[in-house]
């Protein structure tokens, strides 16, 4: 008896082993999930195939690399917090279309769709396999290795013509593509530096950063962020510069020079533009009466 009653309970718990579902597979799936739907929004030239094929990545990754592929003959973006409109004006790059695509959060109003919005094909039918299959005991395929997305986007420019508008690539300037084939001007993602969950956010909502939770070594030195579809380094600032003391304030803008001098060198050597971004007026305007030739935006984020 003793015997059978360890042999059933053993039986029980090699079935409860079997049938638990990975912890990461929820979220994994989830994330496909919440991309498609935001997809399924909007309007699209080749069905949805390409948002089908990047749902697994982030958002901000997937409106990048689909963004050739969303019919913006139908669609209007609205810039309404205005950073899209300052960090890309003087850059030959995307217009404020893709910037305020790739925003993670969603801002009512910002991308107006024109007419009735047919889900792509693509995208109806990965929702209802979803839906028929059941999320959580589905097993996904592995995300694609793919090729960087600036190495992808320059492939497309070479096979495909580019369409115009103000929401696309003109022609660049070859120069940032030559800095871009030394190794050490490649962007590479790391962990934030430091636990400052405020100062993380800022970062990676506000420009908005291409690899969200990263910062980016360029030329060895580290960034906060590198703005989504753009050549853009950023530095962002976040402590409360109001609250300091005039002496404090001078010793604090001649810190912040030692590195805004180094940072920005390096950016501008491997091609690409520097933004500082600040909580507020007071401190961009001490930075500006330091050195006005640099490039400095109010982000109002709060500490």
């Amino acid at each position: 008896m003793r015997l059978r009653a360890c042999a059933a309970l053993l039986l029980l718990l090699s079935a409860c082993a079997t049938s638990a579902p990975s912890p990461k597979e929820p979220a994994y799936v989830n994330l496909r999930i919440a991309n498609l739907q935001r997809a399924a929004t909007l309007p699209w030239t080749d069905g949805g195939q390409c948002a089908v094929r990047e749902a697994s990545q982030p958002w901000a990754v997937l409106a990048e690399r689909c963004f050739a592929a969303l019919d913006r003959d139908r669609v209007r973006f609205n810039d309404q917090t205005g950073r899209c409109a300052v960090a890309s004006a003087d850059a030959a790059v995307l217009g404020i279309g893709l910037c305020v695509l790739a925003a993670p959060e969603i801002v009512v109003g910002a991308v107006i769709v024109v007419g009735v919005v047919v889900v792509g094909a693509a995208i109806k039918e990965a929702l209802d396999a979803y839906e028929l299959r059941g999320s959580s005991s589905e097993k996904e395929e592995p995300a694609p290795q793919t090729k960087p997305a600036s190495q992808e986007l320059s492939a497309k420019r070479k096979t495909k013509p580019e369409p115009s508008g103000q929401d696309w690539f003109p022609p660049g300037p070859t120069g940032p593509l030559e800095r871009e084939r030394r190794p050490e001007c490649r962007p590479v993602p790391v962990p934030h530096a430091g636990e400052d969950a405020p100062h993380n956010e800022c970062a990676d909502k506000f420009p908005p950063n291409r690899y969200p939770g990263m910062d980016v070594l360029v030329d060895g030195v580290r960034f906060d962020a590198l703005q989504v579809g753009v050549r853009v380094l950023w530095e962002i600032k976040t402590h409360r510069f109001d609250t300091y003391n005039g002496f404090i304030r001078e010793r604090e803008i001649e810190k912040e020079f030692e590195q805004l001098n180094k940072e920005r060198d390096a950016a501008l050597a491997c091609g690409y533009d520097f933004v500082v971004g600040v909580s507020t007026g007071a401190h961009r305007l001490a930075l500006l009466k330091q050195d006005p030739t640099f490039k400095i935006v109010v982000t109002g984020c709060k500490r």
